[in-house]
């Protein structure tokens, strides 16, 4: 009796622990399928032919000897002659309740263009000049959100992803303007339609580390509703050895004034010990089918008389960008033409390699999201 009473035993603390096992084994299945999906990936590829109708389109040695690409736009992105290549961006997220992060990761000429000051202490850290956008995040509360790390800029209508854009091609504002800070900031939920901002800052594009031991400072006032947007932006700092403070003020809106036209507007100030630019640009775009739209951007681009940005002291740039935009799946194909006109500077040469004051450019180009 007493030896079936122990087997009895022995074969309970057999299923006991079987048991636990189990629910030990499916506990951590469950705790791993809760992490995986709360982590993203998502990104973009994009490719583009680039042709000018008034313009140099090939590599050529001018009498001065300067090696020529081409000839483009003095803006950012899309500059490239023939068939060239945009960027691959992969971005990787985690979203948790309280904290999450995003590693956002660029390869190509669009990519090395976005990250131009990285990296700063040499080929040691050659692999860094990938990152785009490298953060993480804690919700403080419901209305109070701190990051820290390398975040994409918050001033200026465009951004550097193609696929957040209407236009291919950017603007002067947003190529002169930061692209991208590293440092911490604070958002603020106020109520349902206003939020703020404030950030302290490395020097503007110092995406690594500090190099110079100076800081600059940030802040945002937005406004929102289902119609739109607007934000008033804000930034000051000394970015070099010399005491050479920058400041930029930026407006930047977004309506939707029916269910198939939109209007957008970007105004913007900067300064650096009287050099840099003002200027404004409207976007108006239409929505002609579910899967194409059209758009214009309509820019005025001003440099100042102490000190120009792009061409020259005191010149005065008018460019406009009509762009289509057919979305096919997850295909965006956006042709596009461009006329760039400068008073007070001729920085255009033709095939002939002179020099002339204004250049008309088309590109096609394809970005794939996923």
């Amino acid at each position: 009796m007493s030896k079936f009473n122990f087997a009895n035993i022995r074969l309970f603390l057999v299923l006991s622990m079987v048991a636990v096992l189990n629910v030990d084994v499916q506990a951590q299945e469950e705790e791993e399928e809760s992490f995986l999906s709360k982590i993203s990936i998502s990104g973009t590829v994009d490719a583009y032919y680039r042709a000018n109708f008034n313009g140099l389109n090939k590599e050529d040695v001018n009498d001065a000897g300067e090696e020529l690409l081409g000839t483009a736009p003095g803006s950012s992105f899309a500059n490239l002659p023939g068939f060239a290549l945009g960027m691959a961006n992969v971005i990787i997220g985690y979203e948790g309740e309280k904290v999450g992060f995003v590693a956002d990761l660029v390869y190509g000429p669009r990519g090395a263009d976005a990250v131009f000051n990285s990296p700063q202490a040499g080929d040691f850290y050659r692999s860094s000049n990938i990152i785009n956008q490298l953060y993480m995040y804690y919700n403080v509360s419901d209305n109070v959100r701190l990051t820290l790390g390398n975040f994409n800029t918050f001033l200026g209508y465009e951004v550097i992803s193609p696929a957040a854009n209407f236009n291919y091609s950017t603007s002067y504002l947003f190529s002169y303007g930061p692209f991208s800070h590293t440092g911490l900031k604070a958002d603020f939920t106020i109520d349902e339609n206003w939020s703020a901002m404030l950030a302290v800052m490395n020097p503007t594009d110092y995406t690594e580390y500090n190099p110079i031991g100076k800081y600059s400072f940030g802040g945002q006032l937005g406004y929102s509703n289902d119609a739109g947007s607007a934000y008033l932006n804000l930034i000051y700092g000394e970015q070099t050895m010399a005491d050479d403070a920058l400041f930029q003020i930026d407006l930047t809106t977004g309506w939707d004034l029916s269910d198939t036209f939109y209007l957008g507007f970007n105004g913007s100030y900067q300064t650096t010990d009287g050099a840099g630019f003002a200027g404004a640009a409207i976007y108006p775009q239409i929505s002609l089918t579910e899967s194409f739209g059209l758009g214009l951007r309509a820019e005025y681009f001003n440099e100042l008389e102490d000190g120009g940005v792009v061409y020259a002291e005191d010149a005065t740039t008018t460019a406009f960008t009509l762009t289509g935009s057919y979305t096919y799946g997850n295909l965006i194909v956006k042709p596009e033409l461009r006329l760039d006109s400068v008073d007070g500077a001729e920085p255009f040469v033709d095939s002939d390699l002179m020099p002339q004051d204004n250049l008309s450019s088309f590109l096609i180009a394809a970005i794939y999201s996923f």
